[in-house]
């Protein structure tokens, strides 16, 4: 069955690539060498989304949540096919850092740790859109990150948050933008400012497992979504 299955990847794959409704212009292929983690990465991408198909059964009719899902595990696998095509200059690969400052010109950016914002300056973020928060941005958050925190040591606290706060509100008024992002990893701090974030700012809030680990190529297209 797994066999099967893979094959059918594989045919789908090929179909893909021979499309004739994009808009893409595809050069010649030129000689170059297969990213084979990337391509098993594809397949089994496209094996995973196989299960909408089983699980929509008879009418193939997709609710809100599952089509975004679905939808969102489509994108991820055009654009790793668009990488790999990339590499054989198929497809033309754009100055991703370029793309990130201008995707970036619309944010000030919330993260937690300055090697963070080391992360997001080299990916191509401006330095001054950047504040970090060593700290959450309200003092009761402090409690959910340590509960056996005393009270005496949430004054000096108070008085980074307030620093925090007035360094986001400097930035607004000098870059003249409103909008926030969050940029953080899945741990309790990122979770917390994240939360926060939205409340006060309205914020958007992307979070990953590890910024050191992901792509400057996620980063740029989690900012166009």
């Amino acid at each position: 069955m797994d066999k099967i299955r893979f094959k059918q990847a594989q045919s789908l794959l090929l179909k893909a690539g021979k499309s004739q409704g994009t808009a893409l212009k595809f050069k010649t292929a030129q000689e170059g060498t297969i990213n084979s983690d990337r391509y098993a990465d594809i397949i089994n991408k496209i094996i995973e989304t196989e299960e909408f198909i089983y699980s929509s059964r008879p009418t193939h009719h997709l609710l809100q949540e599952d089509a975004e899902q679905f939808c969102n595990s489509l994108i991820d696998i055009r654009n790793k096919i668009d990488d790999m095509l990339v590499e054989f200059e198929v497809l033309e690969r754009e100055n991703v850092e370029e793309k990130v400052e201008k995707l970036s010109q619309e944010f000030i950016i919330l993260t937690t740790k300055g090697n963070f914002k080391k992360i997001l300056t080299r990916w191509g973020v401006e330095p001054q859109r950047i504040v970090v928060a060593g700290v959450p941005l309200d003092v009761d958050d402090m409690r959910i990150l340590n509960p056996k925190i005393p009270e005496s040591a949430l004054e000096p606290i108070k008085k980074k948050i307030n620093h925090v706060k007035n360094d986001v509100n400097r930035k607004i008024r000098d870059l003249d933008t409103e909008n926030i992002l969050v940029v953080v990893e899945k741990d309790k701090s990122g979770e917390v400012l994240g939360k926060r974030a939205e409340d006060l700012y309205g914020a958007r809030v992307i979070k990953k497992d590890s910024l050191k680990d992901t792509d400057i190529l996620e980063f740029k297209r989690a900012l166009e979504n």
